[in-house]
């Protein structure tokens, strides 16, 4: 007989019989907004400009294929075998092709390989944050890093951005508040190429500036590069890994964008006594990376096709991007703003104040489409007229219609709101989303302050 599914959310009696076993840290971990998303953007009808799922689809299977019969046939018993914490040679040499791209030159003593870029931001957190220390990070920032800093129990202080990215005037203002108060932060989270969720790129001026702050105020740097390598424009900048040498920066790479996110393999560079600690806190993790991952990796690198990969990735997303940038200008009100990213895989797109992008979020997923409500990227309360909006996980035929879908739901809340206001005709469809999706629900216990969303910006700051 098939065992019943356990339902996922449990009553407030059974909730009461663990809750004297929760640590308290518990008490402020979040869950990710795009997490709360997963299991409902994986069914078929759905259109997802929720995730940041690169286009696997575009991997040859016959490669593949031929990888991994290749690591079969040389390898099988090391890659299905227990490594090193920090990572195997062949990994990190393929790790230092990648960040040569860059332009950096780095040791591989200097490199610890991680189960994707995800566990870098956790161990790093694992190793700096004591409950109620503080994090630097930008507004809006990455909403996977959210839970992190939350499970922590850090005090995380948010800088908003502009088009330059992270105003570095306003930063050593903060530090100095913050220096007053006693309270010295355990380092900066930056992401500076095509922010996520922003989208936004850190001007050379800014970074240069930033890593002068690093290093006369003897402050960490973590610098989140997923997708440097992923430019459609403009030229490449340095990383602030390069513009600092390598003293007080923690530089996070991974192989999810520009190769597979299913590997699950990501990588550190950081100073000697931090990744000393990381690879401690990693050993009481996970023991290791898989080796099976690392040795597919390393031979796909032997074998010179990641640059020729990477390319057609790059054509492939800039086309999904213009034609996300092109929706937009036809479906949303005028009223609306966005950002228009040099690379990357997200638009930050900012509505009309009367709109607020939880509730919508339910009104669109009733029609199959689905984003990131803005608030996720926030911990206090800001963004709730805006929301990020990803390219690169769909076609252009599903781009052009999930937009669509948003637009017209937009609309009919803005015409809701004027015939409650007397400024707009009433709408012909105002229905309240419903819940009855247990799924759904779940989606829409998104955090909700009671604060009012943040005043929407019209210069295209995210």
């Amino acid at each position: 007989m098939p065992r019943s599914r356990r339902p996922q959310r449990a009553a407030a009696h059974e909730l009461e019989r663990y809750t004297g076993l929760f640590a308290s840290r518990t008490r402020g971990m979040k869950s990710s907004a795009m997490r709360d998303l997963m299991a409902i953007t994986e069914r078929p009808e759905v259109i997802s400009l929720a995730g940041g799922l690169p286009d696997t689809s575009t991997f040859p299977p016959e490669n593949f294929a031929a990888i991994m019969s290749r690591v079969a046939a040389t390898s099988t018993a090391a890659a299905l075998q227990y490594g090193p914490t920090e990572g195997l040679a062949i990994t990190k040499d393929a790790i230092r092709h990648v960040m040569a791209a860059e332009g950096a030159d780095v040791d591989p003593e200097d490199i610890l390989v991680t189960t994707g870029g995800q566990q870098v931001i956790d161990l790093v957190c694992k190793t700096l944050i004591d409950p109620g220390d503080v994090i630097v990070a930008e507004a809006p920032t990455y909403p996977g890093a959210i839970p992190s800093f939350c499970s922590y129990q850090a005090d995380v202080v948010q800088i908003e951005m502009d088009r330059d990215g992270m105003p570095i005037d306003v930063l050593e203002e903060t530090l100095d508040r913050l220096e007053a108060e006693g309270r010295r932060p355990k380092f900066i989270y930056t992401i500076p190429n095509f922010q996520n969720p922003g989208g936004v790129t850190m001007s050379l001026p800014r970074r240069k500036r930033l890593v002068e702050v690093a290093a006369e105020r003897e402050l960490l740097v973590l610098e989140d590069n997923p997708y440097g390598l992923l430019r459609y424009e403009g030229e490449p900048l340095p990383t602030l890994l390069q513009l600092s040498g390598g003293d007080f920066i923690i530089y996070l790479g991974t192989f999810s964008k520009i190769l597979s996110a299913g590997l699950r393999l990501g990588w550190a560079v950081a100073p000697a006594p931090v990744l000393q600690k990381m690879n401690m806190g990693k050993q009481g993790a996970d023991l290791c990376t898989s080796s099976l991952t690392q040795h597919f990796v390393s031979q796909y690198f032997r074998e010179g096709q990641w640059e020729p990969y990477l390319e057609s990735l790059k054509r492939l997303y800039r086309g999904r991007r213009d034609t996300l940038l092109g929706a937009l200008a036809e479906h949303f009100p005028a009223e609306a703003t966005w950002t228009q990213p040099e690379g990357g895989l997200f638009v930050w797109a900012t509505l009309p104040d009367e709109i607020d992008t939880t509730d919508l979020l339910a009104r669109a997923l009733q029609r199959n489409v689905a984003f990131v409500p803005g608030r996720g990227a926030y911990l206090d309360g800001r963004g709730g007229s805006s929301m990020r909006l990803n390219f690169s996980g769909v076609g252009d035929a599903d781009i052009r219609e999930g937009v669509r879908r948003i637009g017209e739901v937009v609309t009919e809340q803005l015409e809701l709101f004027g015939a409650l206001t007397g400024s707009r005709p009433a709408p012909s469809v105002a229905e309240a989303p419903a819940a009855a999706d247990p799924e759904l629900a779940d989606v829409l216990q998104l955090p909700r302050p009671q604060d009012q969303p943040g005043a929407r910006r019209s210069d295209r700051r995210p």
